[in-house]
Formats: structure tokens, C-alpha cells, sequence
């Protein structure tokens, strides 16, 4: 059998058992590919070079038995395979960690808001740093600052360790443990990259398996999904340096958090998912808004 037909298979066994995509790839034929590439040792890139490839039948053994293994315990593909790509650069994964697949990665690799930085911009903050992708792509963005990566979770702060040193990054990058900017108090930032839980809890109910395999730690924002960005930006002028900006994502919760901060002045960036899921907040909009939010839901 032809690699090719192999992986055309695959995905129509994973389209016909429902699994659901989002964790790397959107589409049965993509996640196939994955798969197939991956059992077979292959690049991930190598689908159109090996497409005519003849495969023995042991390998197609091989690939069948991790496709029934995705569609059986519904865990996401890179669960099973232990690594996922976030703007072409590999990370180590597991279910400690959220799978990376965060927007801000988008206008971080663009340069979209470089415009709003101070040309002297040296401290960079991750916070709910997860596997620590975002605090390794901004040091490979900009060789020159220093970064710190926090996360609640001393599991998955152990997942990004490996991801800093995976990347040879453990000069640039330190790793702090702790709820919120507790984990760096008393320290102050020119840029605060955020990517942290923000899903309502009406949405979280709706989750389909795939989702619910990550830790809810990491997603789960409150009833309005809001509940640790009131901490944060509550907390955050005290972290940031006079001309300092936060890029934070949102995701689908446009409509919660411009109810919970109706006095605050944001710039919208565009993703590939909309203009509408991550913002940037200026320190002086946080100080002319007073960093108040408006009350939390009893």
C-alpha cells in the first residue's frame, strides 16, 4: 500500500468516528498525515516527498493501531506522539501541559506589535507559561531581552524546563512557580505576554473529549471566564514598567471582558482566528482606567 492511501485511510477512519480536531490540526487528512509521519519516523513535512512510498504491512499495522488508539481514548495527537509545532517550532508535550496553540504566537513572529514597545524593552514576562512555548518563541524573537516564565502548575513548569533546554534558551529564560504575578513579586516588566484560563464555565460543560484531556487548570476562567484576569489586571500595574504594555488572550470572550472592563482602552490584534481574540493594553491605559474591573458575578 501507498503511504499516500495509507494516510487517505486514516482519516476517513478518523472522520467517520467524530473525533474532533484543534490541537495542531483542523482536518482528518492533516491529522492523518501526523499520524502517519510520525509512526512511520518520518518528517512531518516529508508527506508530498514519501506520498508514493510503498509501506510493508507491518507498518500499516503500526499506523492502525495508533489511529484506533486517537479514536479510542479521544486524547489529542500530540498527546501521542509527545511533541507539537507552534509557528514551525517543536515542543515536547504531555498531559500536563495544555497542547500550544496560543494566537499571541501569531503577531509575536509578525512583529504586529512591536510599534508599542520601548526601543530599551529587556524584561519579558510569560505568565501561565504552560509548556513555555510563547517565552521561547519571544527569546528567539528578540535575542536581547531576558525572560521569565511563570506557571501555577510545578508539573507543567517541568514540561517547560525541558522545552528551555530543548531549545538551549536556560541563559535567557528563568522559570517561577506561583498563582499569578505572585510567582514574580517585586519584579517589573517592559512586555507581559498572557495566555491564561479564560473559558466560561457554560463553554467548559460544552468541551468535546479532546479538550477535557487537558488540565482544566489551564482553562478554566470562571463563570464569565474572567475570574484570573480581574487578578491580573488588578495586580498588574505594579508590574509594569512606566511605558510597558500586556498582550493577553482572550479567545472567544470579547463580549465578558469588555462587560467586566467597560473603562478600558485596548488595541485589538489581528490573528488567523479574527481580530477580536488578543489584545494589547498600554501601562498609562491601565493607569487612566485606574486598573479597576467592574465587579465579579456573586
Amino acid at each position: 500500500m501507498k503511504l499516500i492511501t495509507l494516510v487517505e485511510q486514516a482519516a476517513e477512519r478518523l472522520q467517520a468516528a467524530g473525533v474532533h480536531f484543534g490541537h495542531g490540526t483542523t482536518n482528518a487528512f492533516d491529522e492523518a498525515a501526523w499520524l502517519v509521519l510520525w509512526r512511520l519516523r518520518l518528517p512531518l513535512d516529508a508527506l508530498d516527498a514519501e506520498a508514493e512510498r510503498d509501506t510493508r504491512a507491518e507498518e500499516q499495522l503500526q499506523v492502525q493501531a495508533l489511529v484506533e488508539e486517537r479514536i479510542r481514548t479521544r486524547r489529542p495527537a500530540a498527546y501521542l506522539t509527545g511533541e507539537a509545532w507552534l509557528q514551525g517550532v517543536p515542543f515536547f508535550v504531555d498531559e500536563r501541559v495544555i497542547i500550544p496553540r496560543s494566537l499571541i504566537a501569531e503577531p509575536l513572529a509578525e512583529g504586529s506589535f512591536d510599534a508599542w514597545l520601548h526601543p530599551q524593552t529587556q524584561q519579558v514576562l510569560d505568565l501561565c507559561t504552560g509548556n513555555g512555548s510563547l517565552a521561547v518563541l519571544a527569546a528567539m524573537a528578540w535575542p536581547e531581552v531576558q525572560v521569565a516564565a511563570a506557571d501555577l502548575s510545578a508539573d507543567a513548569l517541568a514540561v517547560a524546563a525541558k522545552n528551555v533546554a530543548r531549545h538551549g534558551l536556560q541563559d535567557r529564560i528563568t522559570l517561577h512557580q506561583g498563582d499569578g504575578l505572585a510567582a514574580v513579586a517585586g519584579r517589573r516588566f517592559d512586555l507581559v505576554l498572557c495566555n491564561p484560563p479564560y473559558v466560561n464555565s457554560g463553554s467548559m460543560a460544552a468541551l468535546p473529549p479532546e479538550y477535557r484531556a487537558e488540565p482544566s487548570l489551564a482553562l478554566a476562567g470562571g463563570d464569565d471566564g474572567m475570574d484570573f484576569i480581574r487578578r491580573l489586571l488588578a495586580a498588574l500595574p505594579q508590574h509594569l514598567n512606566d511605558e510597558g504594555v500586556l498582550v493577553l488572550e482572550i479567545g472567544h470572550e470579547r463580549a465578558h471582558f469588555e462587560a467586566a472592563f467597560p473603562a478600558l482602552e485596548v488595541v485589538w490584534l489581528s490573528t488567523s482566528a479574527g481580530d477580536d481574540q488578543v489584545l494589547l493594553i498600554t501601562a498609562e491605559a491601565l493607569r487612566h482606567a485606574g486598573a479597576l474591573p467592574a465587579q465579579e458575578n456573586p
